[in-house]
């Protein structure tokens, strides 16, 4: 159990905590607002399941993602992966060679540098926990790019909706410019969620397409660093959302019953983002310290920026 700043009896700090889980599972709390809303919990009272918090993060977001292929159709898929080839091709590189001159810039600990450019190139915390073991980081490497890549994609959850009403992008901008430019998955379905169900599956199909980089990027990263002996993990819940598109798409499954399974996705995705707040605190924030959060910074504000830049003008 982790206290927050008013040290409640433990009944009520879960009482209040499964509270917080319904209301997250209706249709009454948004994206934002589910995410900020764990962060000022735990601030506020602590956490009565801190032990199991990450792996129901990564347990819930894989489920909700799989769920959401049973509202999507192939072709609208194809189309949409199609948009975001290039864009996805482009902004890795891009990220990746400038992360590594920015990091040398910084004096930062190459490894470190190396997890925050994977980070934000691909995939955010599954990519750094792809990546870490293939190039023997040590558990302070890892906590700390996951401190700023955590941080940032909170920003980027409240922040990009706004920025996107504000500069009049199309659903399909939107969706194409959240899935390159926010780190986490959960993050960027979260955004594209609030924004409108064309942003939603745009954002969802560019995102998972990027997110199988993984695999190049981990194969790249054994021979920088020499990590013989080295696994790498494929994300195979990928597989798993391409077959509920597949089967939306050519089985007749009654709408009711896609729309049912839709629907709870996007409850249980709200509820992921309020656990990830949750797994939110302070002394995470600080622990990161300056030159790993002006390198997070920098790359985050640079993609965001040039992807914008090429989506507008190009899509």
């Amino acid at each position: 159990m982790i206290i927050g700043k008013y040290n409640i009896n433990p009944n009520i700090q879960k009482t209040i905590f499964i509270v917080a889980v319904i209301l997250c599972l209706s249709s009454f709390v948004s994206s934002p607002v589910a995410l900020v809303g764990g962060f000022l919990f735990v601030y506020l009272f602590g956490h009565p399941f801190p032990e199991i918090n990450s792996k129901a993060v990564s347990l819930l977001l894989k489920v909700a993602v799989v769920g959401l292929g049973f509202g999507m159709n192939i072709t609208q898929a194809l189309a949409a992966g199609k948009d975001g080839f290039l864009l996805t091709v482009f902004s890795i590189i891009f990220t990746l060679v400038l992360g590594n001159l920015i990091g040398k810039k910084l004096g930062m600990e190459k490894r470190t540098s190396h997890l925050l450019s994977s980070g934000t190139a691909i995939c955010g915390g599954s990519a750094i926990a792809a990546v870490a073991p293939v190039i023997n980081a040590t558990e302070k490497d890892m906590s700390v790019s996951l401190g700023v890549v955590f941080l940032l994609n909170s920003v980027a959850l409240v922040l990009f909706p706004v920025l996107g009403h504000l500069l009049s992008l199309d659903q399909h901008q939107f969706g194409l410019w959240s899935a390159i430019a926010i780190h986490d998955t959960s993050s960027v379905v979260g955004a594209a969620y609030s924004f409108g169900e064309e942003a939603l599956r745009v954002a969802t199909t560019v995102k998972l397409a990027r997110a199988l980089w993984i695999i190049p990027l981990s194969i790249v990263s054994l021979y920088l660093f020499k990590g013989k002996g080295k696994s790498i993990k494929i994300p195979w819940f990928i597989l798993l959302f391409v077959i509920a598109i597949l089967l939306n798409t050519y089985i007749p499954i009654p709408k009711i019953l896609t729309n049912s399974i839709t629907t709870a996705s996007k409850s249980l995705l709200v509820l992921t983002l309020f656990l990830i707040g949750a797994g939110l605190s302070i002394e995470k924030i600080k622990s990161a310290g300056w030159k790993p959060m002006i390198l997070g910074l920098s790359l985050w504000m640079a993609i965001s920026v040039v992807s914008l830049f090429v989506i507008v003008n190009l899509y």
